[in-house]
């Protein structure tokens, strides 16, 4: 992977925080664009007030921090979002789908997600074959709660 990578960003809220350059491995905050209300079981998609054109071979991997649902009292709809580098257009702003689970206000500004990139999957050829060679595990999740 590439070291140092530039990534264009179009800034839709001019009162947002701009991005950091980061070190490697770190994840990058996103904020709120907007302030908004929820009730508990809405629904909304809370504008992120950037547009982005990651580099050609790359993916932003989307998630909710680690403070998100304690602060605010939401989680992401679809718990792990992927933005492809072709959602790159003047309008294409990114969102966080976020559903309440109790009544919530969240402001401009709030770092209420984080992203990182990721080189996409290579090209993957399936082989089909009747058995598989390594020994079992012992079945779905049976490694244990400590």
């Amino acid at each position: 992977m590439n070291s140092n990578l530039t990534i264009k960003v179009k800034y839709h809220n001019p009162n947002i925080e701009r991005l950091k350059q980061i070190s490697i491995g770190n994840w990058i905050d996103l904020r709120a664009a907007e302030t908004i209300t929820m009730k508990k079981g809405d629904f909304r998609l809370i504008s992120l007030g950037i547009s982005m054109k990651l580099p050609e071979g790359y993916e932003a991997h989307v998630a909710p921090r680690s403070s998100t649902f304690k602060n605010f009292k939401i989680i992401q709809t679809n718990s792990f979002g992927i933005i492809d580098n072709s959602y790159s257009g003047e309008n294409d702003i990114w969102r966080f789908p976020a559903y309440a689970m109790e009544d919530t206000t969240i402001c401009e500004g709030d770092r209420i997600c984080q992203f990182r990139i990721q080189e996409t999957m290579p090209t993957i050829t399936f082989e089909v074959v009747d058995h598989m060679e390594d020994k079992d595990r012992g079945g779905f999740g049976i490694t244990g709660v400590k």
